[in-house]
């Protein structure tokens, strides 16, 4: 007696490969989409801090961290430290600085007191320094001692820890799309100190787009 084999046919194989090719390009979609919306908002945690300024002054006449004024400006703000250098309209410190008393450390006390900005007004509160969408630190400082070598402007906005194929999209969407010139340039977070200090750490050599390697992560650094 025969036996018969069984076995798919090829409209059946066929029709299984079509919905693989489905699920995996949902997928790969969905995760483009994911992507698209972490570099959205990192882009505009960098956009914020501009207007964060800008209110702060509008309402004080001051800016935020280098208030002279703080405690009286908003209710439980804390002045900074800096000897001889609060109140020059330089918002002195690192972005990633870690000194609580620290003028662009307290800028971000400054503009949540000021209902500029939401998160923690206590310095030592875990979750003090604002994250970006990749759980990089974002900050603020003089453009004077920059963190990476050619910057020019007032003020720079840092975000460290963005994967090098954000830090590029960043640049294509906000500047020149090249990471080593205009107002966006970015480095290897690795290659930052931590903390930066300005005037006494040397800037960081800026990287082309070009030699960007997409699963490092690198810091991103606007002027303006």
């Amino acid at each position: 007696m025969r036996s018969r084999q069984s076995g798919f046919t090829l409209v059946e194989i066929a029709i299984v490969l079509v919905i693989i090719g489905l699920l995996l390009g949902g997928v790969l979609k969905g995760q483009e989409l994911i992507n698209s919306a972490k570099v959205k908002n990192i882009i505009g945690d960098m956009r914020n801090v501009s207007l964060f300024i800008y209110g702060y002054q509008d309402k004080y006449k001051a800016l935020p961290g280098d208030d002279a004024q703080a405690a009286t400006h908003v209710t439980g703000g804390t002045t900074a430290t800096c000897v001889g250098c609060i109140g020059n309209g330089i918002i002195n410190g690192g972005y990633n600085s870690t000194t609580n008393t620290e003028e662009s450390f307290l800028f971000w006390q400054h503009v949540r007191l000021a209902n500029l900005a939401a998160g923690p007004t206590a310095v030592a509160d875990a979750n003090y320094i604002p994250k970006n969408a990749d759980g990089g630190k974002i900050g603020i400082q003089s453009a004077a001692n920059p963190v990476i070598a050619g910057m020019t402007g007032t003020y720079l906005v840092c975000t460290d820890g963005v994967l090098g194929k954000f830090a590029k999209q960043i640049d294509s969407t906000l500047d020149d799309s090249e990471t080593s010139t205009g107002s966006i340039r970015a480095v290897l977070t690795s290659a930052v100190a931590a903390p930066f200090v300005p005037g006494t750490t040397a800037a960081v050599a800026v990287v082309t787009t070009a030699t960007i390697n997409d699963g490092l992560p690198y810091t991103v650094c606007q002027s303006f």
